[in-house]
């Protein structure tokens, strides 16, 4: 598995990402920058996933399988192909070649997409004017699954993301 390559696009994609200045503001062109850096990243993880399977830990280092799941993470505009990694990290973490949270980071982001309400509560966003996390399945057992994926209690999480948002 080519270690240095998702290493390599992961980095880029948090730099595309953090691109945007202090205002919050992001121009066409960073916008542009973001897309398409995106869409370059999830073609090309799918040719390595439909060819060598889940770039997990053991072939990819634990830093190169959490990449794969970061450009998995950012393939919202492909929602086909992001299910398809899902599916394909669902099997690594059976076989224990995958994290766990990043698992649950990629399940959330997957249902959201599809329109269901999350597992794990680790996807934010804007709910007409209030920035919170979006809708959860079953709140009243969240901190027990947040547990058994390796994430933190809800409220740590949930005060961490809005010291970010501010």
């Amino acid at each position: 598995m080519p270690r240095d390559e998702l290493l390599r696009r992961a980095e880029r994609d948090q730099r595309v990402r953090e691109a945007a200045p202090a205002t919050g503001r992001v121009t066409i062109w960073q916008g542009l920058r973001g897309l398409w850096t995106d869409r370059r990243n999830t073609m090309w993880l799918a040719r390595l996933v439909r060819r060598d399977g889940w770039p997990g830990i053991a072939a990819a280092g634990a830093d190169g399988a959490h990449a794969a799941w970061l450009l998995a993470q950012h393939a919202d505009r492909k929602p086909g192909v992001q299910r398809m990694f899902l599916e394909a990290m669902r099997d690594a973490v059976g076989r224990g070649d995958a994290a766990r949270k990043d698992l649950a980071y990629l399940e959330d982001r997957v249902r959201v997409n599809d329109g269901r309400p999350q597992i794990y509560g680790t996807q934010y966003g804007m709910t007409g004017t209030v920035f919170g996390p979006l809708p959860i399945e079953a709140p009243e057992s969240l901190d027990e699954r947040r547990a058994a994926a390796g994430l933190q209690p809800m409220a740590e999480y949930d005060a961490e993301m809005r010291r970010l948002a501010t």
